[in-house]
């Protein structure tokens, strides 16, 4: 056994979560301050509705957001536009002095609030070619929608066919590749040269569970996210990235919430709501690995040098401990309910702020 997997605590940074959607409304009652928690900062997903395209709209979402951060906790979120017909070259010049962080992209109708984004990605290349000469990063839900094309193949076929392309037109864009799932992206970006500038983050389900998790013995709704839980081959190429040290990959949760009865029906949405308690359930994941020195770079410094942000100036500290408990059948929801991710499992680690 690896000496490492004899640590019984960790004190880290607060953590970057460098995806994760708050939702609006009522429900940020829940999510900012689990995020909060053990979060100093994250990036904020604008698939709302209607979608934050504008910089009115992502004004009003961050000051919806900020309302909602409990007195004691200091916690900034970094703000995104909705890559939509609405984005222009105009947009992209005034971005970064209107708080913009960067620009998501979705593919149209590849997830939750979907429908509003681009279809043509050929017709977005002058925004990409602004985004390159401002700098302003472009994050991308990596998953052709083609009809023809197998949904747990739908990454794999969006490197080979949408980004390698894209990388080649425009060399020195920012780029992310959202929550990764397949060996392939591993591959591919184990590939590149150091130089260039293309990042993943990587979410705790997909280097916990692979697709058995949602589908052996009965459909698991609360299992199901997008992009889908791919098999067992591509679930350790992940957790062997996430734990390698390589700066490439780093955290983002894409805690995803859907209130109990949007989950739990004939055409249940797509996520899971890891934002209770995600430090836990990614020290469960680098334990596995034998890796728990390693999480540390992958949660508090490998994103921010991605982003060329800085890093630890918070004076608060996560402590990660090694405690079984078991995670809660439900939480409350605004009027309504949330399953986290594992709900009524035991896990081997709890988390505290220090």
């Amino acid at each position: 056994m690896p000496a490492n997997q004899q640590i019984t605590e960790l004190t880290l940074p607060l953590f970057d979560d460098f995806h994760l959607h708050l939702r609006s409304g009522n429900a940020l009652t829940r999510t900012v301050s689990d995020a909060s928690f053990w979060a100093r900062r994250a990036i904020v997903m604008p698939n709302l509705q209607p979608p934050v395209d504008s910089f009115d709209l992502a004004d009003n979402y961050r000051a919806e957001i900020i309302k909602n951060i409990p007195a004691e906790r200091n916690f900034e979120p970094l703000m995104t536009l909705y890559l939509s017909e609405n984005i222009t070259t105009d947009t992209v010049k005034q971005a970064k002095e209107r708080g913009i962080f960067a620009i998501k992209w979705y593919p149209k109708g590849a997830t939750t609030n979907s429908e509003q984004g681009i279809s043509s990605v050929q017709a977005c290349y002058p925004i990409f070619a602004e985004m390159e000469k401002q700098e302003l990063p472009l994050l991308i839900h990596g998953e052709v929608t083609d009809v023809d094309i197998d949904i747990f193949d739908r990454e794999a076929v969006f490197i080979d066919r949408v980004l390698i392309p894209l990388r080649r037109e425009f060399p020195n864009l920012k780029i992310t590749m959202e929550h990764i799932t397949t060996a392939r992206a591993v591959e591919y970006l184990c590939s590149l040269p150091e130089t260039e500038k293309t990042a993943a983050t990587i979410t705790p389900q997909h280097l916990l569970f692979n697709r058995n998790q949602l589908l052996v013995g009965g459909i698991k709704p609360h299992f199901y996210c997008l992009p889908i839980l791919k098999c067992e081959t591509d679930r350790k190429a992940l957790l062997q990235a996430a734990t390698s040290g390589n700066p490439r990959f780093f955290l983002g949760t894409d805690s995803a919430p859907h209130a109990q009865n949007k989950k739990e029906n004939s055409c249940g949405c797509a996520g899971c709501y890891s934002g209770l308690n995600a430090p836990a359930l990614y020290a469960q994941a680098f334990e596995e690995a034998g890796a728990l020195d390693k999480l540390k770079n992958f949660a508090c410094k490998f994103g921010a040098d991605f982003y060329g942000i800085e890093t630890e100036n918070s004076d608060k500290r996560l402590k990660i401990i090694r405690k079984e408990n078991t995670i809660p059948a439900n939480l409350d929801y605004g009027e309504d309910k949330v399953i986290p991710l594992l709900a009524e499992n035991k896990i081997h680690w709890q988390i505290e702020r220090i």
